[in-house]
Protein backbone atom coordinates (compact mmCIF):
# COMPACT_ATOMS: atom_id res chain seq x y z
CA UNK A 1 0.00 0.00 0.00
CA UNK A 2 1.37 3.47 -0.75
CA UNK A 3 1.53 6.64 1.09
CA UNK A 4 -1.19 8.40 -0.41
CA UNK A 5 -3.55 4.87 -0.32
CA UNK A 6 -3.13 5.00 3.64
CA UNK A 7 -3.53 8.65 3.66
CA UNK A 8 -6.72 8.48 1.86
CA UNK A 9 -8.24 5.97 3.81
CA UNK A 10 -7.71 8.11 6.57
CA UNK A 11 -9.59 10.66 5.56
CA UNK A 12 -12.07 8.31 4.82
CA UNK A 13 -11.95 7.07 8.30
CA UNK A 14 -12.14 10.61 10.04
CA UNK A 15 -14.75 11.55 7.63
CA UNK A 16 -16.77 8.88 8.39
CA UNK A 17 -16.67 9.57 12.51
CA UNK A 18 -16.87 13.49 12.18
CA UNK A 19 -20.64 12.41 10.47
CA UNK A 20 -21.33 10.34 13.81
CA UNK A 21 -20.59 13.29 15.84
CA UNK A 22 -23.30 15.83 16.26
CA UNK A 23 -23.38 19.48 14.62
CA UNK A 24 -25.24 22.61 14.64
CA UNK A 25 -24.86 23.57 11.15
CA UNK A 26 -25.58 20.24 9.21
CA UNK A 27 -21.67 19.56 8.93
CA UNK A 28 -21.29 21.77 6.21
CA UNK A 29 -17.74 23.03 8.30
CA UNK A 30 -17.02 19.48 8.23
CA UNK A 31 -17.72 19.30 4.47
CA UNK A 32 -15.39 21.81 3.92
CA UNK A 33 -12.64 21.03 5.90
CA UNK A 34 -12.89 17.49 4.41
CA UNK A 35 -12.81 18.85 1.11
CA UNK A 36 -9.84 20.99 1.43
CA UNK A 37 -8.01 17.85 2.56
CA UNK A 38 -8.85 15.69 0.22
CA UNK A 39 -8.14 17.65 -3.07
CA UNK A 40 -4.64 17.37 -2.40
CA UNK A 41 -4.86 13.77 -0.89
CA UNK A 42 -6.47 12.74 -4.81
CA UNK A 43 -3.93 14.47 -6.87
CA UNK A 44 -1.22 12.31 -4.62
CA UNK A 45 -2.62 9.26 -4.99
CA UNK A 46 -3.69 10.12 -9.21
CA UNK A 47 -0.20 10.87 -8.92
CA UNK A 48 1.13 7.66 -7.29
CA UNK A 49 -1.13 5.22 -8.62
CA UNK A 50 -2.08 6.28 -11.93
CA UNK A 51 -5.81 7.83 -12.94
CA UNK A 52 -8.01 5.06 -12.51
CA UNK A 53 -7.02 4.56 -8.89
CA UNK A 54 -7.54 7.95 -8.45
CA UNK A 55 -11.08 7.76 -10.14
CA UNK A 56 -12.03 5.36 -7.64
CA UNK A 57 -11.05 7.18 -4.55
CA UNK A 58 -12.42 10.28 -6.13
CA UNK A 59 -16.13 8.01 -5.92
CA UNK A 60 -15.69 7.45 -2.96
CA UNK A 61 -14.66 10.87 -1.78
CA UNK A 62 -17.73 11.77 -3.49
CA UNK A 63 -20.07 9.06 -1.27
CA UNK A 64 -19.38 10.39 1.65
CA UNK A 65 -19.73 14.01 0.72
CA UNK A 66 -22.80 13.64 -1.69
CA UNK A 67 -24.62 16.32 -0.12
CA UNK A 68 -22.35 19.38 -1.24
CA UNK A 69 -22.14 17.10 -4.79
CA UNK A 70 -26.29 17.59 -5.02
CA UNK A 71 -25.66 21.23 -3.87
CA UNK A 72 -22.93 21.87 -6.40
CA UNK A 73 -25.19 19.97 -9.50
CA UNK A 74 -28.52 21.79 -8.15
CA UNK A 75 -26.54 25.03 -8.35
CA UNK A 76 -24.96 24.27 -11.68
CA UNK A 77 -28.20 23.34 -13.46
CA UNK A 78 -29.82 26.58 -12.19
CA UNK A 79 -27.15 29.05 -13.62
CA UNK A 80 -27.46 27.60 -17.09
CA UNK A 81 -31.17 27.86 -17.14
Amino acid sequence: MTLSLALACLWAFVANVLAMLPSRDNLWRRAYFLIAAGVPILGFVTWQNGPWIGLLVLAAGMSVLRWPIIYLARWIKRGLK
